[in-house]
């Protein structure tokens, strides 16, 4: 059987597990840069944990392709590509975009999305744009959990957290997430009314668009 991720659901098998989930939410949370280099001993005293231990995360983290180890450099952040950026998306429809069409519009996880809908005018609100970026990659992880898969929402979690460090390299979140807080409400609308097809098309329609809008700014600005 392979190994369970820790999610709020599963309580992590061992410490190494739930640093991993820490590091991974700061990487979803914007709070970790692609690129930044990661110093073992900050790191272990921040986290409380050995440094024994930490190596068994970076490990885990660097197979993951969240985090590159260089000899002579340590261990970074890892940057993405634009042939990563393009992969992510694809998978993005695959997954969402069929979750959103077949689930039961007050599945549980519906709850999520309005909850994210909501944090993200909140941050809008107030011009907090790395927060409207959280707001959002917790409304399309609520996406993924109407699946009822662990393995999906796994997955998410670290195709969100390669986005996150895409998003993190340029220099306009307003410009990145802005469109998207509307969007996002009329997603929801339209799953909440049962128009699951409706709904479907609409966030393929809007994967597109936020491909297209990443991918340009990408080109000009990460050399």
């Amino acid at each position: 059987m392979p190994s369970r991720r820790f999610t709020s659901h599963n309580p992590p098998a061992n410490l190494a597990d739930h640093v991993a989930e820490t590091i991974r939410r700061q990487l979803i949370e914007g709070e970790l840069r692609a690129g930044q280099r990661l110093s073992e001993a900050a790191l272990s005293e921040q986290l409380q944990i050995s440094r024994n231990t930490l190596r068994e995360v970076f490990r885990s983290l660097i197979k993951e392709g969240l985090l590159l180890h260089e000899p002579n450099r340590g261990v970074s952040v890892v940057v993405p590509s634009i042939a990563d950026i393009i992969d992510i998306y694809r998978v993005r429809r695959l997954i969402e975009c069929q979750a959103l069409e077949k689930a039961w519009p007050l599945h549980p996880a519906h709850k999520r999305l309005k909850q994210a809908v909501e944090d993200a005018d909140a941050a809008r609100a107030a011009g907090d744009w790395r927060k409207v970026g959280s707001a959002n990659m917790a409304f399309h992880a609520g996406i993924v959990a109407l699946s009822d898969s662990e393995r999906l929402s796994a997955m998410f979690a670290d195709i969100a957290a390669e986005l996150r460090l895409a998003f993190g390299l340029l220099d306009d979140p307003e410009y990145l997430h802005a469109p998207f807080v509307d969007h996002n409400a009329q997603l929801l609308q339209l799953f909440m009314q049962g128009q699951t097809s409706a709904a479907a098309r609409e966030l393929e329609a809007y994967l597109v668009q936020s491909e297209r809008m990443v991918l340009a700014v990408y080109a000009r600005e990460v050399r």
